[in-house]
């Protein structure tokens, strides 16, 4: 059996980390083509030695640490600002792991599906901004996206090989994120340390931020509505604070399908790479009778308004999900520099999200230029709000 060629994006993220740990386990199966970093070159670098990729990338400056320790010998370097989608297209690759953040992933996934490579992404920016064109561009091209999330990937596992006419809802659960026990009165006075103090995932910090806010499931919602074809009212978000239920399908005689696993990253990550085959993964087993209980809730909407807002997004679709993810990138940074308060990062986004004039059925130049729009206005924003 020839071995999977794998490119991670953003390989020294935690998704990346992971998705190597993975490949590590089983060397004869996976040859690892491409590893990329934007700016930790340090653990690039380490991570080049170790997999011996023919091809990495970096920024500048991470070009030049790579070329002077000698990692240029056998790897060719890439810039990682102008080449991705490039490398991802290349005839060597298999599969393509997204692991990077942020609407920069947009035109690597995009070449990749066009490319006719297996996508795996655990980035959702690219799929809630441009979702349908991701998937139209895959269908003609005959690529295969199987996401990495462990929401996304359950679901899809959930209606493997299902009819979809029968399918009337997916539950999509939540952690609760950081904030789950802290009364809203506090909220304003949260620090960033606080809020990246995530009771289940070590994750970035720009996601465990959206986490916190939910956000993140917000776009989780879009991101599902694009991947299963779903309306907004097939999509129901439930708190499940044990993490152990990964999503759910509901189908029209009542039946609930549920993926349960450990809760660790590796899982969902490995079953995208190894697809459609199922692989020891060397991870404790899951121990139903130590579970003791799985409790399930409601999100309170008025305590995190940015799911319902992401939700609206959603339903209204156009390029205003362009709009609601740049607004939101804009103003997580500015907190995670301590130049905003937790609490005016909802206020931030919704009041560019309501300036937005929609366009409904946009071209590719729509959605940048819809992104460029609301990253200029949140900063103007935020100007008026800074601490």
């Amino acid at each position: 059996m020839r071995s999977k060629r794998v490119v991670i994006l953003g390989s020294t993220g935690s998704v990346g980390i992971n998705a190597l740990n993975v490949i590590r386990r089983f060397p004869e199966r996976f040859k690892v083509v491409g590893l990329t970093a934007y700016d930790n070159f340090r653990l690039l670098e380490k991570q080049i030695k170790q997999f011996s990729p023919t091809h990495a990338a970096a920024n500048t400056n991470g070009i030049r640490h790579l070329k002077r320790h000698g990692a240029a010998r056998k790897t060719k370097i890439w810039h990682v600002e102008r080449d991705l989608d490039r490398l991802v297209a290349l005839k060597e690759v298999d599969i393509v792991v997204i692991a990077m953040r942020g609407s920069a992933a947009l035109l690597p996934f995009l070449s990749a599906v066009r490319a006719g490579k297996t996508v795996a992404p655990a980035n959702k920016e690219a799929l809630v901004i441009a979702g349908n064109i991701l998937l139209r561009e895959a269908d003609k091209h005959k690529a295969r996206i199987i996401p990495i999330d462990s929401e996304q990937s359950a679901i899809f596992q959930c209606l493997e090989g299902r009819d979809r006419r029968e399918l009337k809802r997916v539950l999509l659960t939540a952690s609760g994120g950081a904030l789950i026990n802290i009364p809203k009165s506090r909220f304003h006075k949260l620090t960033v340390k606080q809020i990246l103090n995530h009771p289940r995932w070590k994750m970035g910090r720009k996601i465990t931020v959206d986490s916190a806010t939910l956000m993140n499931k917000g776009f989780e919602v879009i991101e599902a509505m694009v991947l299963f074809q779903l309306t907004v009212g097939q999509i129901e978000v439930v708190v499940h604070p044990e993490a152990i239920i990964h999503s759910m399908a509901e189908f029209k005689d009542g039946s609930v399908m549920a993926q349960l696993s450990v809760t660790d990253m590796r899982l969902p990550i490995q079953y995208a790479l190894t697809y459609p085959q199922r692989w020891d993964t060397g991870l404790k087993a899951l121990d139903l009778v130590d579970m003791k209980k799985l409790t399930f809730f409601r999100p309170d909407w008025k305590r995190f308004p940015a799911l319902p807002l992401a939700v609206e997004v959603g339903r209204k679709g156009g390029t205003l999900p362009s709009v609601l993810n740049a607004a939101d990138e804009e103003a997580v940074e500015a907190f995670l520099k301590e130049r905003l308060k937790f609490t005016d990062i909802y206020d931030v986004v919704a009041g560019v999200v309501r300036k937005h004039r929609n366009i409904k059925q946009p071209a590719l130049q729509d959605i940048y230029e819809a992104d460029r729009w609301a990253r200029e206005l949140a900063r103007r924003f935020m100007r008026g709000k800074s601490r």
